[in-house]
């Protein structure tokens, strides 16, 4: 459902993209926020909890925290855990409308040099370029920076069009409910807190949640450290083994040059 974007060793490419209309008269782009972070050495786009939902969200906590500390490293440090903000806008990819409905997401440039703002002299100049019968298709090029990042260099318009003749398509694109959070799915509490303590979350599947790998592996070695403290202690201590009748043989057991595997 996401917009690609340039396939691996693609220098630029051209796409025509038709932004769907918004139903009830509203702007048929969502203002939306995600957190950018590294997370295990990759750069991620993380849902913000709070700004888009009102709801609990620990990166966004980390940043107040952070502000209210005052310092100003603990400013800077704040940057890395501020969402920015991003529009998202439904449409038909062109070159795939089997594909259906499509979501594309774009961050909002401060600069005034994004792809919203190439996006907004085009409706002033042609008006409603999302209608569905005199609206227009718009044709989008990206190209490689100097860092090698897929960007939008330009945006036009194509000639007045219809969305579609085909009703089947015109009715499941009219009719499709999805928004963005069917999309940009939010990660749980745990898993956010987990990175603005700038570790990597794992999926435990016994305790069915996001942990720490890092507190999971010293968890782990402290168990194994603990275990082999206890075998140890063990196989200092003699082992008294009896007959059931006798009692007139001795076994010491050491479990340190015993036959038996360590249990790790």
């Amino acid at each position: 459902k996401k917009k690609k974007k340039l396939q691996q060793g693609v220098k630029n490419a051209t796409r025509r993209f038709r932004i769907l209309p918004a139903k009830d008269g509203k702007s048929p782009f969502e203002e939306v926020y995600f957190y950018e972070r590294q997370v295990n050495g990759k750069y991620e786009k993380n849902y913000c909890n709070k700004l888009n939902d009102g709801e609990h969200c620990p990166m966004y906590e980390a940043k107040e925290a952070l502000l209210m500390e005052g310092s100003k490293k603990a400013k800077e440090m704040a940057r890395e855990y501020t969402p920015r903000k991003f529009y998202v806008v439904k449409g038909i990819d062109r070159d795939n409308e089997d594909h259906g409905v499509k979501f594309w997401r774009f961050k909002h440039n401060y600069t005034g040099n994004g792809v919203m703002d190439k996006l907004m002299p085009l409706f002033k100049l042609k008006g409603d370029i999302t209608d569905a019968r005199e609206g227009r298709d718009i044709i989008i090029t990206t190209n490689r920076n100097e860092k090698g990042w897929s960007v939008v260099t330009s945006i036009m318009c194509d000639d007045v069009s219809m969305l579609t003749e085909d009703t089947t398509k015109a009715n499941d694109w009219f009719n499709n409910e999805e928004t963005f959070r069917d999309v940009y799915a939010k990660k749980s509490p745990e898993y956010l807190e987990i990175v603005a303590k700038n570790m990597t979350p794992v999926w435990d599947s016994e305790q069915s949640k996001y942990v720490a790998e890092e507190e999971r592996e010293e968890s782990e070695t402290a168990s194994l450290e603990e275990e082999i403290t206890f075998l140890r202690e063990e196989s200092n201590t003699p082992q008294v083994e009896s007959s059931n009748e006798d009692d007139d043989e001795v076994t010491v057991t050491n479990l340190e040059t015993g036959g038996d595997d360590l249990p790790f």
